[in-house]
């Protein structure tokens, strides 16, 4: 069995080796074998838990989070087939944003002005602040300036999480789970929960949202590019657990 020590592997990985000590104080990364003068040595399956590991902590999660993934009794293949997927959405964001810096050079260089509707492709604003706004005054407000102090990894957590928690729910969608289903109405809790990081809304407001998913068409294609009908299906299921959980 090929091995590597703790010198290799901080080459090849690019983290420091007090970083692998921490991993195994903590015991998300053990290593294989500790040789003769404590000399770390790590294995190919090791490596490969490493990479899961680096991988998340790209995508933003903190430690804890990272353990439940790469401990838990998930399809690894099917979690990195989802990592892959951010990844690419986030590169070809990074592409266009790029796209569009490159064209204001130009632009700058003496080149064709950029069209005001290019002026901003790439950037990952919130497009519904001002309306958000409008619809719920100083509570949306305040969900605003909690977020905007966010730093760029917990923008990317709170993401992160939201699309898990889709995932989730459309896994249950394709499997024939109903709304009212113990499984489902344990994801609602997890959605509410991940909506309480920037504001905690009470049972109607909670509702409002749900059906909101379903009213604003541009909130349905969105939710629904992770599987169609998944819009109506959440909106079904907060329609269950609010009642039930929320004054």
């Amino acid at each position: 069995m090929t091995v590597w020590s703790t010198r290799e592997v901080t080459r090849l990985a690019g983290v420091t080796s007090r970083t692998l000590r921490h991993y195994d104080h903590i015991g998300l990364l053990r290593p294989t074998d500790i040789g003769a003068g404590g000399t770390r040595h790590y294995d190919r399956d090791q490596l490969l838990r490493l990479q899961h590991i680096l991988v998340l902590r790209e995508l933003g999660l903190g430690l804890p989070e990272i353990a439940e993934v790469v401990d838990g009794d998930t399809d690894v293949v099917e979690t990195l087939r989802r990592h892959h997927r951010r990844l690419l959405a986030e590169s070809d964001r990074l592409k266009e944003l790029a796209a569009t810096v490159a064209r204001t050079i130009a632009e700058h260089e003496g080149g064709v002005p950029v069209g005001t509707t290019e002026m901003f492709d790439g950037f990952a604003g919130d497009p519904y602040a001002a309306e958000a706004v409008e619809r719920w005054g100083d509570t949306a407000r305040e969900a605003q300036e909690r977020a905007a102090a966010w730093s760029p990894a917990e923008k990317r957590d709170f993401m992160v999480e939201l699309q898990e928690v889709n995932e989730q729910f459309a896994e249950l969608l394709r499997g024939g789970a109903q709304p009212g289903d113990p499984p489902v109405q344990a994801v609602v809790a997890r959605h509410y929960a991940w909506m309480c990081r920037s504001w905690t809304p009470d049972r109607e407001g909670y509702l409002c949202v749900g059906r909101m998913y379903v009213d604003d068409e541009r909130f349905t294609a969105n939710i629904d590019r992770t599987q169609p009908g998944l819009a109506v299906f959440l909106r079904d299921a907060i329609e269950v657990w609010a009642p039930a959980n929320l004054a």
